[in-house]
């Protein structure tokens, strides 16, 4: 498993998102995964989603980070 914010992050996301943010400078990958770490601790909808599955919650704020619906 992952320990590093940004390879959680990758990890998280669809394949087709994940090459899409593999292809960015790593400065904005960084702060793609802080802002999904902040809407992880946020969205109280996930914290819901997160006990049934914490990999479904970590994967929904993931694609609503990369498609910037945070």
């Amino acid at each position: 498993m992952p320990t590093d914010d940004v390879a959680r992050f990758l990890e998280a996301l669809s394949p087709a998102h994940r090459e899409e943010v593999g292809r960015k400078p790593r400065e904005q990958q960084e702060k793609l995964a802080a802002a999904w770490e902040k809407e992880l601790r946020e969205d109280t909808d996930l914290d819901t989603l997160s006990e049934l599955s914490p990999a479904a919650a970590e994967s929904e704020a993931a694609r609503r980070v990369v498609e910037g619906r945070s």
